[in-house]
């Protein structure tokens, strides 16, 4: 009867632990397919600005951050940030994942550091920044393009 039960839970054990490596294969293959690049809300802000008349680059490599618009006539440099990837504060969408935490408390950490360190160096090089979070493009995104199109001809300005 020992034997027996030693067997079965030998057998729930390796149960568990084949779901948790499933867990974590799922996840790893998830965490691959989300995009830095041309994400939907990047075209859909990108599909504004084109039918608007702006005419921009994306994601200029020569720029500290790599913008993922650049506005060359109006010298401005639009980053449109996921919530969850640069912590937005204060956000539903923001939030710190159960497991793992230190790695991603971290990882958020370094993120925002790096956005804060490449705003300033492009402002250095008197190039106008505006960033557009997820949140906001959800919630209300007309709304939020009149403000874009606000700042963008109040950058040439200034």
């Amino acid at each position: 009867m020992h034997i027996i039960y030693k067997f079965i839970c030998y057998n729930n054990y390796k149960q568990i632990l084949r779901g948790k490596i499933m867990v974590t294969e799922q996840r790893s293959y998830n965490m691959s397919r989300i995009k830095s690049k041309d994400t939907s809300i990047e075209l859909k802000v990108r599909k504004y600005l084109f039918h608007k008349g702006y005419r921009y680059q994306k994601n200029v490599d020569t720029l500290p951050g790599k913008p993922d618009i650049y506005i060359s006539k109006y010298n401005v440099a639009i980053f449109i940030n996921g919530c969850f990837w640069h912590h937005h504060y204060n956000c539903k969408y923001s939030y710190i994942p159960k497991t793992n935490q230190k790695y991603w408390i971290n990882k958020f950490d370094r993120n925002m550091k790096n956005d804060i360190k490449h705003y300033k160096q492009l402002k250095q090089m008197d190039i106008r920044v505006i960033i557009i979070w997820e949140c906001e493009l959800k919630e209300c995104f007309n709304y939020r393009m009149e403000i874009l199109e606000e700042e963008i001809k109040n950058s040439k300005e200034e």
